[in-house]
């Protein structure tokens, strides 16, 4: 990973093969001319045909003394989500002309802590690449350091700690970009469940526990071993566990983990198909998030469920129709294989409830429905608990990855009524995102909950400024956030 410097000093002193200058949009010639009278000279043609105006992701690259990239962020005030795209866009072309030396001058907002962590975590995440089955690719980037000074900072020491906290922030949404990017062949729950053991050996204080078939059907997880019985491959059911704080809030996460879903007997197109390898996104994320509290030592205790299994036809596999009795008593009338998530989930919010955790919190790539409401910038957020929710979406939008709310409407339940069971799981043709989360709720009892549907935002179909065509380890830094917040709330009352 790029190492991140902090440093003091003006533009003249910055030096490195390649050196950004952040502007925001209006008066770029006066807002030079103001740094570097030499450069302000040089550029007079350019900056006068309008070539730069520092609208966002727009950049004007001088070959002087030095080469210096001017790149615009934006009207002002510029928020930390605009930092971040910028760093992004910096790592981008630092890395097309192979800088292997980058410094960004911040000039007076390299006093900001926020600037600082924005746009470093930008230039980070940038740096994403999985290319491990490239037969050309040798895994390298060029970019080597990144030095980001500004004339009033702290300097490093003082801003170690942020620093440090980004590093062990984007190494967790690498690992989860890694684990959902993996074929389905080689993903398997026991490939996930032996990444996820090995983190305990990784970082202190970070406990995991495995549990084979055998111990799921002992604990009667009645959803997982319904979806698993079409596969050859056995299901894991995946427990994290860090313990920060004694007196800090206990905080429960639970991540869907479909390492690949044809859809079972009601099996999908072919087309729909090729992105299902994806399907275990929230598992890499509760995995992540759980993992990156514990490199932060965040003052809480969380506890990570992460059920994992493929789901395949096959003579063994269950049928529309089927009925399954959850470990809480409730029944499901199993009409659509293909909405298999949510069996899964609810056999990990009604355990996790037994240890009665303050919060619960599931994440997941639950229904095709959201993505078509929300596109795949925004992911869902729908809970019991409008408090809840609200630190969701705080965190939401201070970590970059959106959320929007969506309402657990009540009278929607009469569409999970079976006249056989107690529910079925799928509802109508509409509504479906908030039909999944209806059908969640029957399984948290009277936890303060809330449901992420991250269906949208878990993969990109094209390049992003923070992460390529593929995985977007979505999650990962929301949770961080969101612990973060949960702690604080905590601790004042």
């Amino acid at each position: 990973m790029v190492k991140l410097q902090v440093q003091r000093g003006d533009l003249r002193a910055v030096r490195g093969d390649l050196v950004f200058v952040p502007l925001p949009e209006g008066d770029v010639r006066a807002a030079v001319r103001r740094l570097d009278r030499r450069l302000a000279t040089a550029l007079a043609r350019r900056l006068g045909a309008g070539a730069f105006r520092g609208r966002t992701d727009e950049l004007l690259v001088h070959h002087g003394e030095r080469t210096t990239a001017f790149l615009g962020i934006g009207r002002a005030p510029v928020a930390d989500d605009a930092w971040r795209r910028a760093g992004a866009r910096a790592r981008q072309e630092a890395e097309r002309q192979r800088a292997r030396r980058v410094a960004v001058y911040l000039g007076e907002n390299g006093a900001s802590r926020e600037v600082l962590a924005a746009f470093g975590e930008g230039f980070l995440l940038a740096g994403y690449r999985f290319g491990r089955y490239l037969s050309n690719d040798d895994g390298q980037r060029c970019v080597e350091r990144l030095a980001m000074v500004g004339e009033t900072v702290a300097g490093t020491a003082a801003l170690r700690p942020v620093v440090s906290a980004l590093e062990a922030v984007v190494r967790e949404v690498f690992r989860a970009r890694d684990l959902v990017n993996e074929p389905a062949s080689v993903k398997t729950p026991r490939f996930l469940a032996e990444q996820a053991t090995a983190l305990a050996v990784e970082i202190p204080g970070l406990e995991v526990e495995v549990w084979d078939a055998e111990r799921i059907a002992r604990e009667n997880l009645a959803g997982l071993l319904a979806v698993a019985r079409g596969s050859r491959e056995e299901p894991r059911f995946i427990i994290l566990r860090y313990a920060g704080a004694a007196a800090g809030p206990h905080v429960a996460l639970v991540g869907k983990a479909i390492t690949f879903d044809s859809g079972g007997l009601s099996l999908k197109p072919a087309k729909s198909m090729e992105t299902m390898k994806y399907d275990m996104a929230g598992g890499a994320a509760v995995i992540g998030g759980v993992a990156a509290a514990a490199r932060l030592g965040l003052p809480v205790r969380v506890t990570g469920y992460v059920p994992a299994t493929e789901n395949l036809p096959g003579g063994s596999a269950q049928k529309p129709g089927d009925v399954i009795r959850y470990r809480n008593g409730k029944t499901v009338e199993v009409l659509n294989t293909d909405a298999e998530g949510r069996l899964i989930l609810a056999d990990a919010l009604a355990l996790a409830g037994l240890e009665k955790p303050d919060v619960m919190i599931d994440v997941a790539t639950l229904t095709g429905a959201c993505r078509v409401a929300l596109g795949s910038l925004f992911a869902a957020v729908m809970g019991n608990d409008q408090r809840l929710v609200d630190t969701l979406l705080a965190a939401g939008r201070a970590a970059g990855e959106p959320l929007w709310q969506l309402p657990l409407v009540l009278e929607y339940r009469e569409d999970l009524k079976s006249p056989i069971a107690d529910l079925k799981n799928v509802g109508g043709d509409s509504a479906g995102a908030i039909i999944a989360g209806l059908f969640l709720e029957e399984f948290v009892g009277g936890t303060r909950w809330a449901h992420l549907d991250i269906a949208g935002p878990a993969f990109t179909e094209k390049d992003l400024p923070h992460a390529p065509r593929g995985a977007t380890g979505f999650g990962v830094r929301l949770l961080v956030r969101c612990l973060q917040r949960l702690a604080e709330e905590h601790a004042g009352h």
